[in-house]
């Protein structure tokens, strides 16, 4: 799922406005970290779309990203909507204060993306 805001192993942690995913190591699904905002929209997208064409629940970590906007969390709206016709769910771990302000604002009716932690 690499990209050009990838940190690869050697690198500096990601810096602002900057995402790095990778894979989850213990579950079907990815890890993030940096921010998820309009320049780093794509390689978000690609991520989820990722995680559609899995099977099962699919599990975001995201504990080390400080920020996502409102398209960033649309994107995660259409991809649960998505997964919820297949009777699937998005597991969301740990997300910063603004995907939560979000989704609470937006699409608080969508029972398929539940948030932990």
């Amino acid at each position: 799922m690499g990209g050009p805001h990838t940190v690869r192993a050697g690198e500096e942690a990601p810096r602002h406005g900057v995402l790095d995913i990778r894979p989850c190591a213990d579950r079907p699904g990815i890890a993030a970290s940096g921010e998820i905002s309009l320049t780093s929209q794509t390689e978000w997208e690609g991520a989820l779309e990722g995680l559609l064409s899995r099977g099962g629940d699919a599990y975001l970590e995201l504990s080390a990203v400080t920020f996502v906007d409102v398209a960033g969390t649309s994107a995660l709206a259409r991809a649960a909507q998505r997964l919820g016709r297949a009777g699937r769910r998005i597991v969301v771990h740990e997300p910063p204060p603004s995907l939560r302000r979000a989704l609470e604002m937006f699409w608080s009716d969508l029972t398929v993306i539940e948030v932990t932690g």
